[in-house]
C-alpha cells in the first residue's frame, strides 16, 4: 500500500471528501493536494473537466506515476435527474476517485462513496420519496456504488424498522430522553464516552444526581404544559447501574413523577459492565418497570478484558446475567465488538459459541473504531488488531451465526476510522428491538439529553432540520452549571414545538 498521494487541481471546498475516500484505503495515508504542473514524487490522480450531455455528466480519471506515466484510467458518469448540477459533479469526481483507487489497491469498499451519511437513513429518505425497492437499489449502486450485500442489509433493514415503529414517518411531533450518567467502575481502552471512576476526583455522585433530578423536574413540566408525548427513555453513560440502588430507586421514582410516562413504547438501562450488578439493583430495575437492560461481554476471553481495561471475568458476565434473568430481566441486550487487540476468528467463534449458550434477546455487533481520543488511538504501537481481511472475515461469520439462531438486523451505523470501513449493527430476535436506537440513528424526532455528558439532537418538526447541544462532559463543571443549561434547553425546545 502506498504511504501518499496527490490529487491535481481539486477545488478547496472539495478536498475534505476526497480525502476521507482515500483514507478509506488507509486511514494513515497522506493526501497532497497539488497543480497542473507541479512536481510530485508518489502516484497522483488528475480528472478531466466534468462536461454534462443529455444530462448526464462524464468525468475521465487517470493514475500518473512519480514518472509522469499514465498507470491507469476510468471514466464515470451519472445522470442529473433532479440532483443540483454542482452535487453531481463532485459525486461523480467521487465516484470515478473511488473506482481508481478500487482499481490500484485491488480493495472494494462494501460502503462505496458513503463517508459522512447515515445510509438506513439515506434509504428511508428514498423510501419517503416514493422510489421502489429495485429503484433504491439501483440509486444506491449507481450513484454511491454500495455493494449488493450492503444493499440487501439496508433494505431488510428498513423493513424491520417499519414493522417495529410502524409511525416511523409521523414521529417527529414525539421526543424520546437520553439519561447520561458519567460514571464507571473503570475506563476501557477504546472507550471516549464520558466516564469517570466512581470513587474519582471528579464530583461527587450525589451533587451530580441533584443536578439531574433538577434537569429531569424542569423538562417533565415543559413537556407536560405542551402535552408533548415521550417515545423512548434510555439510560446510558458511563454505566447507568454504577450509582448504588438506592441512587437508583430515587432517581426512577422522579422519573416517573415528572415526565409523561403514560405513552413511553421502552424503558432501557444500561448495565453494560457486569460488575455493576447486584440482586437489589435487579429489583429496583423490575420495581419501576425497566424492560429492558443490557449486560455487555465484548468478548469472551478473560485476556482480552484484561487487555482492554474492563475490570470483570468472563465468568462474572455470565453470572450477572444468568442472575438478571433468572429474577425476571429478559429482555438484556449484548455488545460483541469485532477487531479487538489480540483476538481473530478463533476468539470470535469462542465469543458466538458462549453468547450461543446464554441466547440473550438482541445482539449488536461493534467493528473496532479507533476514535480520536481513546488509549487504543494514542498508543496504537501497544494494540495489535486483526487485518482488514480478517475484520471482513468476522464480520461474515458474525452475520452467518445470527441468520442460524434467528436474530434480524434492525438498526445499523458506521464511525470514522472504523476497522475495514465496516459498520456496527444491531441484531434482535422478534419482538425485542430497541425502540430507541432506531430513533437516535434515523433522526426522525427529537431527543433530549439530560445528565452529564449528554447530548440533544434537536429535530425540526416543521423542515427536519437538525441542531445538536450538549451538556459538559466535566462531572464538576455540569454541577457547578446544571442549571443554565437546564433552562437553555428548554429556551430551545419551546423555539421546536411552540404553543
Amino acid at each position: 500500500m502506498m504511504d501518499s498521494i496527490s490529487l491535481i487541481n481539486i477545488e478547496e471546498t472539495h478536498k475534505r471528501a476526497c480525502e476521507r475516500i482515500v483514507q478509506l484505503f488507509s486511514d494513515e495515508m497522506k493526501v497532497n493536494f497539488i497543480a497542473e504542473n507541479e512536481n510530485h514524487h508518489e502516484v497522483a490522480i488528475s480528472f478531466t473537466e466534468v462536461t454534462v450531455i443529455d444530462d448526464v455528466c462524464f468525468v475521465t480519471g487517470v493514475m500518473i506515476n512519480d514518472q509522469g506515466e499514465a498507470i491507469s484510467s476510468i471514466e464515470t458518469k451519472l445522470r442529473l435527474e433532479a440532483n443540483p448540477i454542482k452535487k453531481v459533479k463532485k459525486q461523480v469526481k467521487n465516484l470515478c476517485l473511488l473506482k481508481l483507487m478500487e482499481s490500484y489497491t485491488g480493495i472494494i469498499q462494501p460502503w462505496g462513496i458513503l463517508t459522512g451519511i447515515r445510509p438506513t437513513k439515506l434509504y428511508h429518505s428514498m423510501r419517503r420519496e416514493g422510489l421502489s425497492v429495485d429503484n433504491i437499489s439501483q440509486q444506491l449502486s449507481e450513484r454511491y456504488s454500495v455493494q449488493k450485500e450492503k444493499i440487501e442489509l439496508l433494505a431488510n433493514i428498513a423493513t424491520r424498522q417499519l414493522a417495529v415503529v410502524p409511525d416511523l414517518d409521523h414521529i417527529k411531533n414525539e421526543v424520546s430522553i437520553y439519561i447520561g450518567i458519567p460514571f464507571c467502575p473503570t475506563m476501557c481502552a477504546y472507550c471516549t464516552f464520558p466516564a469517570y471512576a466512581i470513587n474519582g476526583k471528579n464530583g461527587s455522585v450525589e451533587e451530580f444526581l441533584t443536578g439531574l433530578h433538577y434537569e429531569m423536574e424542569v423538562t417533565g413540566t415543559w413537556l407536560k404544559e405542551r402535552n408533548i408525548k415521550v417515545t423512548t427513555i434510555y439510560y446510558g453513560g458511563g454505566t447507568p447501574t454504577s450509582i448504588t440502588a438506592r441512587e437508583m430507586d430515587a432517581l426512577y421514582e422522579k422519573m416517573y413523577q415528572v415526565f409523561p410516562m403514560a405513552d413511553v413504547r421502552e424503558l432501557t438501562v444500561e448495565a453494560g459492565r457486569p460488575d455493576t450488578i447486584s440482586p437489589e439493583k435487579i429489583e429496583v430495575l423490575k420495581k419501576w418497570n425497566v424492560d429492558r437492560i443490557s449486560v455487555n461481554p465484548q468478548s469472551f476471553t478473560n485476556e482480552t478484558l484484561k487487555a482492554i481495561g474492563r475490570h470483570h471475568s468472563v465468568e462474572e458476565t455470565i453470572d450477572k446475567y444468568k442472575l438478571s434473568m433468572e429474577m425476571g430481566m429478559t429482555n438484556i441486550n449484548m455488545d460483541l465488538i469485532i477487531g479487538l487487540p489480540g483476538e481473530g476468528v478463533e476468539e470470535l467463534s469462542h465469543t458466538l459459541q458462549v453468547t450461543s449458550e446464554l441466547k440473550p434477546a438482541s445482539l449488536t455487533v461493534h467493528t473496532l473504531s479507533y476514535k480520536r481520543a481513546s488509549q487504543m488511538t494514542k498508543y496504537k504501537e501497544k494494540y495489535k488488531v486483526a487485518d482488514r481481511d480478517e475484520i471482513h472475515e468476522m464480520m461474515k461469520l458474525a452475520e452467518d451465526w445470527m441468520n442460524k439462531h434467528s436474530y434480524a438486523p434492525y438498526y445499523l451505523y458506521r464511525q470514522k476510522n472504523i476497522l475495514g470501513n465496516l459498520e456496527n449493527v444491531g441484531y434482535a430476535m422478534d419482538n425485542h428491538e430497541s425502540i430507541y436506537n432506531i430513533m437516535i440513528m434515523e433522526e426522525l424526532q427529537t431527543i433530549i439529553g439530560l445528565g452529564c455528558g449528554a447530548s440533544s439532537k434537536w429535530v425540526d418538526p416543521r423542515t427536519g432540520d437538525i441542531d445538536r447541544y450538549a451538556n459538559p462532559k466535566d462531572p464538576q463543571t455540569y454541577i457547578d452549571r446544571y442549571k443554565d443549561y437546564t433552562h437553555k434547553k428548554v429556551e430551545m425546545l419551546s423555539q421546536l414545538f411552540p404553543q
